[in-house]
């Protein structure tokens, strides 16, 4: 293993908690995610970020305004932006369930022209490019989300790019836990 592959921050020992740590977790187990896996496991290294992040991901996650094939598809946008192979690894087979199209998913993750979208889905990919590359999105593109959303909608949207960009800079720096699968931005 070279150093640039060698995790730098360990997922924490689940038998080994603080009692801070074993209070946020039970908060996670007792919820929709069921366990604390993947960059859970390195956040619980500060259990007050974990608790708040968990919690802002659960809503996105199962609670949001977006339809799931929008959301995976906001999720699958940020993951190949910042190049964070485990939530594009977890991801993308929750997108394929939630509709996402196999064309879709494929030419998402090789970096160029998205295909296979339908329209809802293209204005979700325009909106999540522009506001990770630009940092913004221009007044066509709002639009264009705003009249497929609504408000509630273009703010859980610009929420879940935010959080998984959050996630994907976490699990980027720890480099833990790294998916056992080849990643699929090379």
């Amino acid at each position: 293993m070279s150093q640039a592959d060698k995790p730098r921050i360990d997922a924490v020992d689940m038998k080994a908690l603080t009692p801070e740590q074993q209070v946020a977790a039970k908060a996670v187990q007792a919820g929709p995610r069921g366990a604390v896996r993947g960059p859970f496991a390195v956040l619980l290294n500060s259990p007050g970020a974990f608790a708040a992040a968990q919690g802002l991901g659960a809503y996105l996650r199962f609670e949001s305004a977006l339809p799931a094939n929008l959301r995976e598809l906001a999720i699958l946008v940020t993951a190949r932006h910042w190049r964070q192979d485990y939530e594009w690894q977890v991801h993308s087979a929750i997108a394929r369930d939630a509709g996402l199209s196999e064309l879709a998913i494929g030419s998402l993750a090789a970096g160029g022209e998205v295909l296979g979208l339908s329209a809802e889905e293209s204005v979700v990919l325009a909106f999540c490019r522009q506001l990770h590359e630009t940092g913004g999105v221009d007044d066509a593109t709002f639009a264009a989300a705003s009249a497929l959303l609504g408000t509630a909608g273009v703010i859980d949207l610009c929420s879940v790019c935010g959080y998984y960009a959050m996630l994907a800079m976490v699990m980027n720096v720890a480099r833990n836990p790294l998916p056992a699968t080849p990643s699929p931005f090379d």
